[in-house]
């Protein structure tokens, strides 16, 4: 049996420092193993997090920690096949909001809570706008109304959500559900909470019976929910934290002025990547994505469509090099992780990672063949998966929205397009238009998608006058 590097640190000292909104695999793989590391150095006295959960689904996460009093299992999987394990402790504490709320806007009061952060995914950041019931927006800006009243210094708030810009996004979102109270409190948030932005990578799959086999059988750890995730891992944060914050340049966090370009980087070559692996990938056949990133056509393609995207990107770091890591982590055969995963949410990812990318080419007066061929293969795919018989996954927040849309594109593709909060102006553009439409037949008409994807490759390169 392999050895499980232990808690090996007097978890009674870390207090609570750190609040986090959305437990999952990711933040468990990512930021609570940062903290770890630190506390495994004795640098995290006062820095330990209070994981809260707000959805009624995270009852169970609250349940699978207090068997273990917060400690879990994280399977690092190599590309090598190799794997390493350890117990991670630096959840101190963990409050089920709807049960809990009191105690919630106590911690968040506290003085000696300093940075509230996110992990609430893409969509979650419409539910600041929303009448939705105990919003981590409005438990937050209540936290915040609190400590505002006694005097107290506010926290940071900090997304790690895939989103471009994404500190801006939750300032945005806390002063709005601020405003719902006052006008005077939403002033204050916006001038007085520090909202660093963030970019934050790791592939983290679902966490499944094989990989609970995997953690029991080689590191006899027993614990209800381990995590398994790839071995690399990137966190970069801008640096505003007016109350202070744990020294996470010690574990190797990356800390800047401007986390912009990375972010970029980030979001349009591997998240949109990701959706490019889970389209051409479902549609070929295939569950999981080490299986499409094999697929030599599929690769080509998402690789052609990732240097399609580099022209968007600001070279802060050496974009053919990142692109050629990407596409290896992609074909990591240990990891298992599942395209279902990769295109849930498809409309809120697809939207975030892949449009931008088509606008910002179009700013530049460029065609963009391999984007669109994304965009015609997700068309695709929601026309497939939300028919009759359909053996696709499929899972999204705004299924009813999907069915309108795939109504809309039975009827033509300027209909679909016209859906402006998910593509703009793409609509008004002709040979965008003709390129999906194009595009779209062929994924639907040739006996698989790697022909198409080949014929598709084939006449952007024409047009750009290189031969295979």
């Amino acid at each position: 049996m392999t050895t499980l590097h232990p808690i090996d640190y007097d978890r009674s000292r870390l207090g609570v420092g750190i609040v986090h909104f959305g437990v999952g695999n990711f933040h468990r793989a990512h930021q609570a193993l940062y903290l770890d590391e630190l506390a495994s150095r004795g640098l995290a006295d006062g820095w330990g997090i209070c994981g809260v959960g707000v959805l009624p689904a995270d009852a169970v996460m609250r349940d699978a920690l207090a068997a273990g009093d917060g400690v879990y299992t994280l399977v690092e999987q190599h590309p090598s096949g190799e794997r390493a394990a350890r117990q991670v402790g630096s959840i101190s504490r963990y409050l089920f909001a709807p049960e809990e709320l009191d105690e919630v806007l106590r911690v968040l009061a506290a003085p000696e809570t300093r940075i509230v952060t996110l992990t609430i995914t893409e969509g979650g950041y419409a539910a600041a706008d929303s009448a939705v019931h105990l919003s981590v927006f409005d438990i937050v800006i209540r936290g915040l109304e609190r400590r505002r009243a006694a005097g107290v210094e506010p926290f940071a708030v900090v997304s790690c959500d895939n989103l471009p810009e994404n500190g801006q996004v939750a300032r945005r979102a806390f002063v709005s559900a601020a405003s719902r109270l006052s006008s005077e409190l939403a002033a204050w948030v916006d001038s007085a909470v520090p909202f660093p932005s963030t970019m934050v990578d790791r592939i983290t799959p679902a966490t499944t019976d094989e990989h609970r086999a995997i953690a029991r059988k080689e590191f006899g750890a027993t614990d209800a929910w381990p995590v398994l995730s790839e071995s690399f891992r990137q966190w970069v944060i801008e640096d505003t934290f007016p109350a202070g914050r744990p020294p996470l340049e010690e574990v190797g966090v990356q800390l800047v002025d401007d986390v912009h370009p990375y972010e970029l980087a980030k979001l349009r070559i591997l998240n949109a990547g990701h959706q490019a692996l889970a389209y051409f990938g479902l549609l070929a056949g295939y569950r999981y994505a080490h299986e499409a990133a094999t697929d030599p056509v599929i690769r080509d393609a998402v690789s052609a469509y990732m240097v399609e995207a580099q022209v968007t990107l600001n070279p802060v770091i050496d974009l053919d090099a990142y692109r050629e890591q990407t596409l290896e982590r992609f074909a990591n055969p240990h990891v298992r992780d599942t395209l279902a995963r990769l295109a849930t949410d498809g409309v809120d990812r697809v939207t975030t990672f892949l449009l931008p990318v088509l606008r910002d080419r179009r700013q530049r007066g460029l065609s963009s063949p391999r984007s669109v061929a994304i965009l015609a293969a997700w068309a695709r795919y929601l026309r497939l998966a939300t028919g009759p018989d359909t053996a696709l996954p499929f899972t999204d927040r705004r299924a009813d929205e999907v069915a309108l849309a795939v109504a809309d594109l039975e009827r033509s593709i300027p209909a679909f397009l016209s859906r402006e909060a998910w593509f703009g102006d793409l609509a008004m553009d002709a040979e965008a238009v003709a390129a999906l439409a194009k595009d779209i037949d062929l994924i639907a008409n040739e006996a698989n998608v790697q022909l198409a994807l080949h014929r598709i490759e084939d006449a952007a390169r024409a047009a750009e006058g290189v031969t295979r």
